[in-house]
């Protein structure tokens, strides 16, 4: 089973690990949905994510980042 919108988590230790050198607090809306949509594991609608959704997503990219540092 692949990632959907409900897999915040998994989402962003995804992104960390694609993407270790991006900063997600500064990144504009359609480029992290561009990024999540490209994940390998991805399989939801885009069409189907709100703002709110993809803010929570960058949120934990941040933490999971800071995690791995």
């Amino acid at each position: 089973m692949g990632l959907t919108w409900q897999d915040v988590e998994d989402i962003a230790f995804e992104l960390a690990q694609s993407y270790p050198d991006e900063d997600p607090a500064h990144m504009p809306m359609p480029e992290l949905l561009r990024l999540v949509t490209e994940l390998d594991d991805f399989e939801d609608d885009p069409e189907k994510v709100d703002e709110q959704t993809l803010e929570h997503i960058a949120q934990a990219w941040s933490e999971e980042l800071a995690h791995q540092a």
